[in-house]
């Protein structure tokens, strides 16, 4: 079934509640920085959430304009809260079930758990919508929730983290990572890579050259 919560304002603060405390995150968060280029003038963050990975990005990058896409009515307002006043970052509604809207083209386009919420063919689709929104020398960054290889590791995962089979969320539809690194060479994108990895918590990255 898909299944989708994220429009409910309680499933969307009860994540923002404890997205702090997601272990390891830090790690792909930093990893992520390392693989945005310096040149980058123009990004896009697809499943923005309350901004919290773009302000990252834009302590790197402050003179850089971005580009936050959400559909949840709670992460927009927290998005907007975090950002008010800072011109360079145009929040735009919109659900990635959905084709990317025309905003342009970019010089790196980052998510952070968001595109598990996608059925498998709306992942791979939309993969190709950001190859084909990229610049030249542009980078894709996805640090993603991705399935592991076996229900016994995807319960101790699960475990670390403070959940239950009965208890995660619904709306997930993983996938294991080399399948998705598959699409994105298979797209176009070079240099392929799996740049960090906590059980099933990944950073998916490519360019477009």
């Amino acid at each position: 079934m898909n299944v989708n919560l994220w429009t409910s304002a309680d499933h969307a603060l009860d994540y923002l509640g404890r997205a702090d405390s997601i272990p390891h995150r830090v790690e792909g968060e930093s990893t992520l920085l390392e693989l945005v280029p310096e040149s980058a003038h123009r990004i896009l963050d697809l499943g923005t959430g309350d901004g919290r990975l773009l302000a990252l990005v834009k302590l790197d990058h402050p003179g850089a304009t971005a580009v936050a896409i959400d559909f949840s009515p709670a992460m927009l307002d927290a998005a907007h809260k975090r950002f008010a006043g800072d011109r360079s970052v145009e929040i735009v509604p919109h659900n990635l079930e959905e084709p990317l809207p025309e905003l342009g083209t970019f010089d790196a386009v980052v998510s952070s758990f968001a595109i598990h919420h996608l059925i498998h063919e709306r992942k791979r689709s939309l993969y190709a919508e950001i190859y084909a929104r990229l610049n030249p020398g542009g980078v894709f960054c996805n640090l993603e929730h991705v399935a592991s290889p076996t229900s016994e590791l995807h319960e101790e995962f699960l475990h670390r983290i403070g959940c239950t089979l009965e208890s995660e969320d619904p709306s997930n539809k993983l996938l294991d990572l080399e399948t998705q690194l598959q699409w994105l060479r298979t797209i176009g994108f070079t240099h392929v890579d799996c740049h960090w990895k906590w059980r099933e918590l990944a950073l998916l990255a490519g360019r477009r050259t």
